[in-house]
């Protein structure tokens, strides 16, 4: 008889469903994978630490780069926790503004998913189609902040200023003319608020383009259905949150179930899955889109009917106006004293989590009374949907390590801290 033995397979760094900095080591018996060991620590950049060694308000920027594609969120975790531990809360427009940009970046991570997990399981068409509408999310990002990714916008006490009353133009060029240039600038001609307003009128059509590409496609499902299933009890014993579990059928949100910001008074439904397999995963985020469209569509009508401010009028915490500090010496002193040492928060702890894309995302601080966080700890979802990987892939072929990964929708720079 000859001798038959397990053999070890390097999956990744360089394979393009790893996405660059994950390494999977699986063990194999033929096709079959009988275990499989991810191994982080190919991109730690010592976030936490970074945060210890700096002034409360000099961290936020660094809370973007944590899961890159949902900025804006990571940083409502962070400043959230911060408000607690000042025992301030932002005002009311500040608070619709935050979670209007909760799901715009919901849409725009669940966009990325969908379109590189598509692109992993072979079908190409679907990530051109989520890059086109993810250019226009960008687009208001960077309206309000700047910068199109790491934006920096939320902030103790509030955002960083309000929403803009006019969106960039483009302009005629060598590769636009003037009859291209209007059409491609008719929804950009209002306020940001309308430019979003636009969006959300046509998503729903785009979505179903979506689902038309992929819901019912034969191959699709047959990449999908029943790989990777985890139940219910399972899929808590691992400390799955977010689409991850819902798709296993457990109806868990935090945005329902400990509402924060307004949560509370916007109407939505949770969607839930069934079988716990990537495609019921599929399935619950295509729904989150949908969802996430009514949250908005709220939040524009509100902020039209309500202006207001946008940040504390405490200035130990919140900078004074720019003209205030060009002609007021307290103001001065108060922006100077702000952004050289920043600010000391009443010692104690806290935890502050929110419903990330793709699950809970927490902060817990510690201050010891000092200017600067004596502990910094995230908790990142996809840490514990990584670290289930294994029980995930046993007994699945190597293909299908590429739909597990994809499902999972692992950034790895909130994982490798």
């Amino acid at each position: 008889m000859p001798e038959i033995r397990n053999y070890t397979l390097n999956f990744g760094p360089q394979h393009p469903a790893a996405h660059g900095v994950l390494r999977l080591v699986l063990e194999l018996d033929g096709e079959v994978v009988q275990r499989a060991d991810p191994h982080v620590g190919l991109l730690h950049r010592g976030t936490e630490k970074l945060a210890e060694s700096k002034p409360y308000n000099q961290s936020i920027g660094y809370m973007d780069r944590l899961d890159y594609v949902s900025m804006m969120c990571n940083e409502h975790g962070y400043v959230l926790a911060i408000e607690k531990l000042l025992g301030v809360q932002a005002p009311e427009r500040a608070q619709y503004i935050r979670v209007m940009f909760d799901e715009i970046t919901r849409i725009l991570n669940h966009l990325m998913w969908l379109g590189t997990h598509a692109l992993d399981i072979g079908a190409m068409t679907l990530f051109l189609y989520c890059f086109r509408e993810r250019e226009d999310l960008m687009d208001v990002y960077e309206a309000v902040s700047g910068a199109r990714m790491h934006a920096t916008y939320y902030r103790p006490g509030g955002v960083y200023r309000d929403l803009p009353d006019t969106m960039p133009q483009f302009n005629v060029s060598k590769w636009h003319n003037a009859k291209d240039v209007a059409m491609m600038n008719e929804a950009r001609s209002g306020s940001l608020l309308d430019f979003i307003e636009d969006f959300v009128h046509r998503f729903p059509s785009l979505i179903d383009e979506y689902e038309t590409l992929l819901t019912d496609n034969r191959i699709w499902k047959q990449r999908t259905v029943g790989i990777a299933a985890v139940s219910p009890e399972r899929a808590l014993q691992l400390g799955f949150t977010g689409p991850m579990l819902r798709g296993s059928g457990v109806e868990w949100d935090l945005r329902k179930k400990q509402p924060y910001e307004v949560y509370d008074k916007l109407d939505f439904d949770i969607p839930v899955g069934v079988n716990g397999d990537c495609y019921d995963r599929y399935l619950v985020r295509m729904e989150e889109f949908r969802q996430s469209n009514r949250i908005i569509q709220q939040c524009v009508d509100w902020l039209r009917a309500n202006p207001g401010p946008v940040m504390l009028e405490d200035n130990k915490i919140a900078p004074p106006h720019r003209e205030d500090m060009k002609g007021d010496m307290e103001a001065l002193i108060h922006h100077f004293k702000l952004f050289t040492e920043g600010y000391c928060v009443p010692e104690g702890e806290a935890y502050a989590a929110i419903e990330h894309p793709k699950g809970e995302f927490g902060v817990y601080m510690v201050s010891d009374g000092a200017n600067k966080p004596y502990r910094v700890k995230v908790r990142a979802p996809g840490f514990a949907h990584l670290s289930a990987m294994d029980e995930m892939v046993k007994g699945h072929m190597i293909s299908d390590v590429v739909s597990v990964i994809g499902t999972m929708d692992i950034v790895f720079g909130e994982i490798d801290r």
